[in-house]
């Protein structure tokens, strides 16, 4: 009986690690590069700093947010007479065409100014449309982005409504 408990466990255990050799080399593929936690970028969103705007939808597109990066899906946006980029997540998380935006959308964005190659940039965890559609990419307290939480912590997080 205990080698027969033995047998089992080690596939438990051959399994539990490559899962999580798989999760430490897809952290460092090339799709996914500057995405991390730690990475330069994401030091960039200061919760202090949090912001809510309200803007209109120029353009929405694909950007390479800093030097090295992997693509992210962003937007060019009009507040009153100033037009500034927002940046929202990689696109490996969510396309241009998969955020439910397009142009001239009027938008309520909760976020962070940030600069980066002496440009300001809104980072947003989250961009509003009407009452009926939100797209969530960080935590607002926080600004954990939501590509580096576990499938469970990302089910929970997009199924919560805040303000």
């Amino acid at each position: 009986m205990a080698s027969c408990m033995k047998m089992m466990i080690k596939p438990q255990i051959v399994l539990v690690l490559l899962f999580c050799l798989n999760f430490a080399f897809a952290a460092d593929s090339p799709e996914k590069k500057g995405w991390g936690v730690d990475d330069p970028y994401n030091k960039l969103y200061n919760p202090k700093d949090f912001e809510k705007i309200k803007a209109k939808v120029v353009k929405v597109m694909e950007v390479v947010p800093m030097a090295g990066m992997s693509p992210a899906t962003a937007m060019e946006v009009r507040e009153g007479s100033n037009t500034f980029m927002v940046h929202l997540c990689p696109t490996w998380f969510a396309k241009p065409n998969e955020i439910g935006v397009k142009p001239g959308d009027q938008v309520v964005m909760k976020g962070c100014w940030a600069e980066i190659n002496g440009k300001d940039v809104f980072i947003a965890s989250k961009i509003k449309k009407g009452d009926s559609h939100e797209f969530k990419c960080r935590l607002t307290k926080d600004g954990t982005p939501f590509w580096t939480m576990t499938p469970d912590q990302l089910a929970k997080e997009q199924a919560e409504k805040d303000d």
